[in-house]
């Protein structure tokens, strides 16, 4: 199946969205990133007291001629990054309405434009089973990344996605270097708090996007109904709903919501959930995202 997640309207809304980043300096991609490290630009960043070896260009006069001692300029360092989106393509994500796959395949390519926009390189991930798909090639262009939209949208959603194991059996899982993005519903039996530590130990910079449908979210069934679970037909099961029923569903949905943004915060790990049906530009900026600031 393959899903429509470019087109002239999305692309017009993804340039005003990096546009605005830049001119705000505002959430995950607002420019050039500065390392922790030291470098060659020209933006100052910090003195230090001159040691033999060191480039004697660098010595500022000015310092010396006050305090009688060699002092050198140090300068910021701006580096690539290498960030991952990694795609949860289990059957339950083909669910919904609007289909949460198409929600998150949107998602993806939004932070990804964007990522190319503040010139980092970029590698999309699917995740399947127990093992992660890696596009062919990095997104390091924009020419590239219209070449791994056209890719994506041929992404084939099934089965059950283990996501732990997946994301434990990536083969270049960077260490230190950048963004790492899961868009996943996080419907799933496997120690996704043992994913994340793995990436935390690998000092990446984790941001966790749960992606629900509305039905979801705020669901409207009534009576008896055939609840079927989409990636394993052993968990079929007839039931009659009601108010009480609906009102423990409710509670379990933020029962597990509270554990995942618990967890996450204590491992200093970006977490929220997004509707299938919000728009693009409310993922990036936040609840707090009005309209009438992109036009």
């Amino acid at each position: 199946m393959k899903r429509r997640i470019l087109d002239g309207e999305f692309l017009d809304r993804l340039d005003a969205a990096a546009l605005c980043l830049k001119s705000q300096m505002t959430g995950y991609f607002g420019g050039t990133r500065k390392a922790r490290t030291y470098g060659n630009t020209v933006e100052f960043a910090d003195f230090r007291e001159y040691f033999p070896g060191d480039d004697i260009r660098r010595i500022d006069w000015n310092v010396f001629a006050r305090f009688e001692k060699y002092f050198i300029k140090l300068f910021t360092d701006e580096r690539q990054m290498q960030n991952q989106i990694l795609i949860d393509c289990s059957m339950s994500m083909a669910c919904g309405e609007p289909e949460k796959a198409t929600a998150a395949l949107r998602i993806a390519a939004a932070f990804g434009y964007l990522s190319v926009c503040s010139m980092d390189r970029v590698s999309y991930k699917l995740l399947k089973e127990d093992r992660a798909e890696e596009l062919p090639f990095n997104v390091t262009s924009k020419d590239s990344f219209y070449r791994a939209a056209q890719i994506l949208e041929s992404t084939e959603f099934g089965g059950d996605t283990d996501l732990e194991r997946s994301v434990l059996n990536i083969g270049k899982p960077g260490y230190d270097d950048g963004l790492t993005i899961i868009i996943s519903d996080f419907f799933t039996e496997s120690n996704w708090k043992k994913m994340i530590d793995f990436l935390v130990y690998r000092k990446r910079e984790v941001i966790m996007i749960q992606v629900l449908s509305p039905d979801e979210l705020y669901p409207g069934f009534d009576g008896r109904v055939d609840m079927q679970d989409s990636e394993s037909a052993d968990r079929n099961m007839k039931m009659m709903v009601t108010k009480k029923s609906m009102q423990a569903y409710q509670q379990a949905l933020d029962d597990y919501e509270n554990e995942l943004i618990d967890f996450c915060a204590s491992r200093g790990v970006t977490f929220f959930t997004v509707s299938s049906d919000e728009p693009i530009e409310k993922v990036i900026f936040g609840k707090g995202y009005e309209a009438e600031v992109i036009k």
